[in-house]
């Protein structure tokens, strides 16, 4: 596996948000919930912030960052220091991502993200149609200076230096439908909008029922899951790419890698992994303090940084 040697591109040296609000409703995945998203505008630094609409009080904001990340089964959790929570934000964190986001409120209305068609497409056409707004502060990069590597039994992720941010992924799932299982990718020039976005989440028949016993996959379906049975696609419309699967692991590793606060200058490097290792991954990242710096862009010279504060209005 090897890292694209294409040239740095960050989308914009300027930190964004949304031009105008934008309502999304659907079922959620794993919980069964019919669940509602007001996403807003946001200032300079404020970053990604959860609002729980259905909880009274002070107590109902949720920082959108890997150090509140407080379980990674079958999905990203964020929870505040009361406890509350808000599940499955990986695929609306990479769409953020893949539109160069850096700051919005997301009103919520119940514990997890409504899960769509299974993919962050439908988050980043509405992003796409309502536009962006820029703003009068710099975007910071987390430039990474050198190697920094998670490794438990078989599975690995790995971060390491390099000109722009690139995923090398590959799986090894026990399944005759699962051909292409290997896909590295520049995220530059629009490729995470164009390649990864609209790529599925996807499940094995024969889980469904463990899952639902244990109170998960409640909301799953044919419309928003692939469904693996064997060697067939049990989805009426196949696949929309031949690797859909592997692309959809990379969707999630670039929402789970976007909680990192800001763009990734480096190429990332997974086999057999998830969310676990996504997270795993930055925390051991901000645990080295020499393995990388906060970056700003300015006609195109990187000027390190300060990490900036994180304020919410």
């Amino acid at each position: 596996m090897g890292c694209h040697p294409t040239s740095f591109e960050t989308g914009g040296k300027q930190q964004h948000t949304l031009a105008g609000e934008v309502r999304f409703e659907g079922v959620t995945l794993h919980k069964g919930f019919a669940g509602k998203l007001l996403i807003k505008p946001a200032l300079p630094n404020h970053g990604i912030v959860f609002k729980r609409t259905d909880i009274k009080g002070s107590k109902r904001l949720v920082r959108a960052r890997w150090d509140f990340v407080t379980d990674t089964a079958l999905c990203t959790t964020v929870s505040n220091e009361g406890g509350i929570s808000v599940s499955t934000i990986e695929h609306l964190m990479a769409a953020f991502s893949g539109c160069g986001i850096d700051n919005a409120l997301v009103e919520i209305d119940c514990p997890e993200v409504p899960i769509m068609d299974g993919s962050a497409r439908p988050f980043v056409d509405i992003f796409e149609k309502v536009g962006l707004q820029q703003q009068k502060a710099d975007r910071k990069f987390i430039k990474i200076l050198k190697p920094i590597e998670v490794l438990e039994k078989d599975a690995r992720i790995e971060l390491s230096p390099a000109k722009n941010f690139s995923i090398d992924f590959e799986i090894d799932f026990n399944s005759e439908a699962i051909k292409d299982t290997s896909l590295n990718i520049a995220l530059v020039n629009g490729a995470f909008n164009h390649e990864i976005s609209s790529a599925r989440t996807f499940g094995f028949l024969e889980d469904v029922d463990r899952m639902r016993l244990a109170g998960l996959g409640l909301g799953g379906s044919l419309k928003n899951v692939v469904v693996v049975d064997g060697a067939k696609v049990l989805n009426d419309d196949g696949l929309r790419f031949k690797d859909e699967f592997v692309r959809h692991k990379i969707l999630d590793c670039v929402g789970d890698l976007y909680l990192c606060g800001g763009p990734i200058i480096g190429c990332v490097k997974a086999y057999k992994t998830g969310h676990y290792f996504n997270n795993q991954l930055l925390r051991k990242l901000f645990s080295e303090k020499s393995s990388w710096t906060w970056a700003s862009q300015e006609s195109g010279h990187m000027l390190f940084d300060h990490q900036p504060q994180m304020a919410i209005a």
